[in-house]
């Protein structure tokens, strides 16, 4: 099954940077990333059902950052499709942030369940965006973190119970779900992995663009 977007529909992205895209420097609020792509293909694709595209991401956001601003900055906009793509930085904020922990899956999976329970409650469609982690060559720097093969490593034990996770939830509450680690796993056996993402986290050009791919396929 896929999801009707009808004609004067609110759609809603949110998450972390990888939707975030610089939105709040941008003219349309959308940023430079997947959502103003989905946008603008749907626009080319039906000009007689007009939507209103919304993206509330922000960088660095975990579940429990969209927790805090649920209510203002996704609820009140009474949103008829609402697509999530966050868990990136509850896999690294340990490694990332002095202050930070290794988040569990029970508390990211509490966490994203109290998101999703008042959309669905309010029969909101609902797209769920797997993290992911492409499995890049070499050392990135991340502010004053360096990123190498263990780290990665060890984000990659951390992320696939996360990854499940959002399955089950998708399952649990009839979501549709776009399975974007497996997508670029795939994309990354056939062309280098850092085309898609250079750091292995934020998608370059090509990586937006398999994005906006992906998620178009989820809707009519």
């Amino acid at each position: 099954m896929t999801i009707t977007v009808r004609p004067g529909s609110t759609v809603m992205f949110t998450g972390d940077s990888i939707t975030d895209c610089q939105r709040r420097e941008s003219e349309d609020g959308l940023g430079f990333g997947y959502p103003l792509r989905i946008a603008g293909e749907w626009g080319l694709r039906h000009p007689d059902r007009p939507v209103t595209w919304l993206n509330s991401g922000i960088a660095g956001h975990k579940v429990s950052d969209l927790e805090a601003r649920w209510q203002t900055d996704v609820l009140d906009a009474g949103p008829d499709v609402v697509s999530i793509l966050v868990g990136v930085n509850d896999m690294g904020w340990h490694t990332l942030d002095p202050e930070g922990y290794v988040i569990p899956v029970e508390e990211f999976t509490a966490g994203y369940d109290r998101l999703l329970a008042p959309l669905a409650e309010a029969g909101t469609e609902l797209i769920l965006i797997e993290p992911f982690l492409l499995p890049i060559q070499g050392v990135v720097e991340a502010g004053a973190a360096r990123i190498g093969v263990e780290e990665r490593k060890e984000w990659r034990a951390d992320l696939d119970p996360k990854i499940q996770a959002v399955r089950d939830l998708a399952d649990r509450y009839g979501a549709q779900l776009l399975p974007a680690d497996r997508m670029f796993a795939e994309l990354a056996a056939t062309t280098e992995p850092e085309h898609w993402a250079e750091d292995g986290v934020h998608p370059t050009p090509a990586g937006h663009a398999a994005l906006a791919a992906a998620w178009l396929r989820l809707v009519v």
